[in-house]
């Protein structure tokens, strides 16, 4: 079963060193569950400076700059993996370096038939050195 696995915490309670150390262990990470065929994909989100939200109401579209959330711990990336049940996802999210800073939720990702092709796997769609996206 595919588990989402959302890494929530305080983006300014990392210093750059940490956070690249952070990229390091989380590259580790990934190429570990990717050994063992778990691993489907993982990305770090840019700061919630850069959010926008969307909503819709009424047809009516409203954007708003920043998260909608005023909370101190943001979404700040996510594991996607492939994990026989819930016991082995958490196992895998204990082992992410933000769960020792911040809060790792899991979630199971409902399938949906006739959805296009999921190209996590594709080497053109994702890379498993997180420092080289950002």
């Amino acid at each position: 079963m595919k588990y989402m696995l959302l890494i929530y915490g305080d983006e300014l309670a990392l210093s750059e060193t940490e956070r690249e150390a952070c990229y390091v262990e989380s590259t580790q990470l990934a190429q570990e569950i990717e050994s063992n065929g778990q691993y489907l994909a993982a990305n770090p989100l840019h700061p919630t400076s850069t959010a926008t939200s969307v909503r819709v109401r009424d047809g009516k579209r409203f954007v708003t700059d920043g998260p909608f959330a005023e909370t101190r711990e943001q979404l700040g990336g996510y594991f996607l993996v492939d994990a026989k049940d819930l016991d082995e996802a958490i196992g895998i999210a204990a082992r992410i370096t933000m769960a020792r800073k911040g809060t790792v939720e899991i979630r199971p990702v409902i399938e949906i038939a006739g959805l296009p092709t999921d190209r996590a796997h594709s080497k053109e769609a994702s890379s498993t050195d997180l420092r080289e996206k950002y």
